[in-house]
């Protein structure tokens, strides 16, 4: 795995970089789907996609859930400047009915916070989950796993590729 992918991925307002493996994702994810059994059984899953569809897989095997659904947005222009939260597919009736009571909603990451609260307009009484959270996105959601610095830039293991290292001491 490259060490830094190239500098235009990453917005210039992030200062770290956390670099999560897919192991380590898989562990997050289900750590996650522990959490979440405590208030199981839910009625239905909402994955937010993109980031959210590896998760929701994950917690939905490990909750033996069935029923998903997507819930389709564009916030960021390219690959790494947020912007506005754009719904590209709303959940399907039958799942939305009840404004989400019942429902489990799963994302990769509350980054600004913007995508929950397009979210939280549409399905007001679900309960929202990330693997992770920043500070300006952890309060909106419900349950998350790990909290990182608005500063820093996450690189999931879906947006990385493997590469050559040359070895620390040269040669």
């Amino acid at each position: 795995m490259s060490a830094t992918p190239p500098p235009s991925f990453a917005p210039q307002t992030a200062q770290k970089a956390f670099h999560v493996s897919w192991d380590q994702f898989h562990r997050d994810a289900r750590a996650l789907a522990w959490r979440l059994s405590a208030n199981a059984p839910f009625s239905g899953m909402v994955a937010v996609t993109r980031g959210g569809l590896v998760p929701a897989a994950i917690v939905a095997r490990e909750l033996n859930m069935r029923i998903i659904d997507t819930f389709c947005v564009q916030s960021y222009v390219g690959e790494s400047t947020p912007g506005e939260v754009k719904v590209l597919k709303g959940v399907s009736p039958e799942i939305g009915r009840g404004q989400g009571r019942g429902l489990l909603v799963v994302d990769d990451l509350a980054d600004t916070g913007a995508t929950v609260k397009a979210v939280r307009a549409l399905l007001p009484h679900a309960h929202i989950a990330t693997v992770y959270a920043k500070p300006l996105g952890g309060p909106l959601v419900d349950t998350y796993i790990t909290e990182v610095s608005q500063d820093t830039w996450i690189y999931f293991p879906w947006d990385l590729g493997l590469s050559f290292q040359a070895p620390i001491a040269g040669g």
